[in-house]
């Protein structure tokens, strides 16, 4: 019988080595994987290539991974926000490396990675520092850089409802990087408010699924 529950988010992250490419799903304070977050901090795994979409807000979320120093390369589109002082602090003294990319470009870049793809074209960033040391190529009159795919080895996403399977529904603006996440990684961990019974979901409304998620975490409610 397949069952991709897992007891808690500790099991479920346990195995994520040093040196893992981990994405963590996220817009803002929307769709913010927090206990797998805190479980990660507890597992403690070193030099991480980390992608999401910012360098999180004060000293939780994001923040907290980057402060804990499991973190070498941040892979996101808005390292600087207002309260990003914890980045701002390790880039500055040198500490992490920056792999600054658009947000349309990461989305983008997600998916040449979840569908085998050798990376995209985009005049995203097109004559500026962002295209530096980057294939450039003009097509039809119109300058494109060229952006490598990303692939993860973990995905840490929060959905809001799961089947044992891993078929997953979201909640509004907390899809966000989410389905682009797991489909680029090997290792999908979806963080859900409810697991359902086996055929509870509406097949149209499944965003990501089961083929793309490997373990399913319920929150702890309260």
């Amino acid at each position: 019988m397949i069952n991709k529950v897992f007891n808690d988010a500790m099991e479920a992250v346990c195995d994520i080595p040093d040196g893992a490419t981990v994405g963590i799903s996220g817009f803002g304070g929307a769709g913010i994987p927090e206990d797998l977050i805190t479980a990660l901090i507890e597992r403690g795994p070193r030099d991480l290539v980390l992608v999401t979409n910012n360098a999180g807000s004060g000293e939780t979320g994001i923040a907290a991974v980057l402060k804990a120093g499991l973190v070498r390369k941040l892979v996101c589109s808005f390292p600087r926000q207002p309260g990003s002082h914890v980045f701002n602090e390790l880039y500055r003294s040198k500490k992490i490396e920056l792999d600054l990319t658009p947000q349309g470009s990461l989305a983008w870049r997600l998916r040449a990675g979840g569908a085998g793809l050798g990376g995209i074209f985009t005049r995203t960033g097109y004559g500026t520092p962002i295209a530096e040391g980057k294939e450039t190529r003009e097509i039809d009159g119109k300058g494109y850089v060229f952006e490598k795919p990303i692939t993860l080895d973990y995905a840490l996403i929060r959905a809001h409802v799961a089947d044992r399977w891993g078929n997953l529904i979201y909640r509004k603006a907390a899809r966000n990087f989410g389905p682009v996440m797991a489909s680029a990684a090997k290792c999908t961990v979806a963080s859900v408010a409810e697991v359902v019974e086996l055929g509870a979901l509406n097949p149209e409304q499944i965003v990501t699924p089961n083929i793309y998620v490997h373990r399913v975490v319920p929150r702890q409610q309260g």
